[in-house]
């Protein structure tokens, strides 16, 4: 059987914790952000291919590999993937489901954090040698807050919602979340959340940490007329996809205030350059955003895990079994 993998050599090496099986099977590669083409070319005869969560698998790829059996995300994501062209030529997607929930709740709390003790400011600082006027600012301002006093939104309540759930009960947290059914008062106690509507959520919330997948319903989601919804001098924090927020939206809302900050992991237009629609802000609205470079479920353990259900999948696919961790059917 052979497998293509759109992504590193070294990563695939490194995070395969059985090395013979990339001697049992037929090893291609290509670029994330190959051609449809190049693709097709390097992937004829394959009954698999492994992709980046960002990567593009599109139809004519799908269809252009008439041997392909699955596409397996090498993350959560599969937002990139021709999903409906592969549904319909009985190619399974799958994906590493859980495999970063801990990783990326912990990149969420992070980004809180960050926001609301200033520490990018105060990095600078204390590197300009302005340590001691910083620390008396903060004191007279009192605009240094802790995590316990916040009240936060969680806009979805899956895998990673309810990791970060977890983790803000630790802190004393009031957490609330939004979800497209109520789950179960046994689940709301364990994490300590409180079901809400998506407007009193945001109403309520100081801090809306979005946790959604991105499909129609949700791209950019939070626009003006939701943002402008949220209490004033919220906090967004994203550590889902960028595509969640509307980027002029977002330098509207902290231009006007609405947003005090803001904490994302993930940006519109990934890969991300310097002509990204948020960077067009004035100096005094970037100060406002602390931005990561989309790096909470790319943990060492993460991809463990993730290549764990990849090859557990790969070897029910080579025995003509239905992998696991499938996310469409037929």
């Amino acid at each position: 059987m052979k497998i293509l993998f759109l992504s590193k050599p070294e990563k695939v090496q490194k995070y395969t914790k059985d090395k013979s099986l990339l001697k049992k099977y037929e090893i291609a590669y290509a670029e994330i952000d190959a051609s449809d083409d190049e693709i097709i070319k390097a992937g004829q005869g394959a009954e698999v291919i492994v992709a980046d969560a960002i990567a593009k698998v599109s139809g004519k790829v799908i269809e252009g590999i008439p041997t392909l059996k699955m596409i397996h995300s090498e993350g959560v994501a599969f937002n990139s993937f021709d999903v409906e062209t592969a549904t319909r030529n009985h190619v399974y997607v799958s994906n590493c489901k859980g495999m970063n929930a801990t990783a990326v709740a912990e990149q969420a709390i992070l980004l809180m954090l960050g926001v609301l003790k200033d520490v990018v400011k105060g990095d600078r600082e204390v590197r300009a040698g302005n340590q001691i006027g910083v620390k008396t600012e903060y004191m007279v301002k009192g605009n240094l807050r802790e995590l316990g006093e916040m009240t936060v939104g969680l806009a979805g309540f899956g895998d990673i919602a309810k990791a970060t759930a977890k983790l803000l009960k630790a802190f004393g947290c009031e957490v609330l979340y939004y979800a497209s059914h109520r789950h179960s008062e046994e689940e709301e106690k364990e994490y300590g959340v409180e079901y809400a509507g998506l407007d009193d959520l945001l109403k309520r919330s100081d801090i809306v940490s979005l946790h959604m997948p991105v499909n129609d319903s949700t791209f950019h989601m939070f626009d003006d007329e939701l943002i402008n919804r949220m209490k004033d001098g919220a906090i967004l924090v994203n550590t889902s996809r960028g595509e969640l927020c509307d980027s002029a939206a977002i330098i509207r809302g902290l231009e006007s205030g609405k947003l005090s900050a803001i904490g994302f992991d993930t940006l519109e237009q990934e890969p991300v350059k310097t002509d990204n629609p948020l960077f067009k802000a004035d100096k005094e609205i970037l100060d406002k955003m602390l931005l990561t470079c989309h790096i909470g479920g790319i943990t060492a353990a993460s991809f463990m895990r993730g290549y764990e259900m990849i090859w557990d999948d790969i070897l029910k696919t080579d025995r003509g079994e239905k992998p696991g961790h499938v996310v469409n059917c037929w």
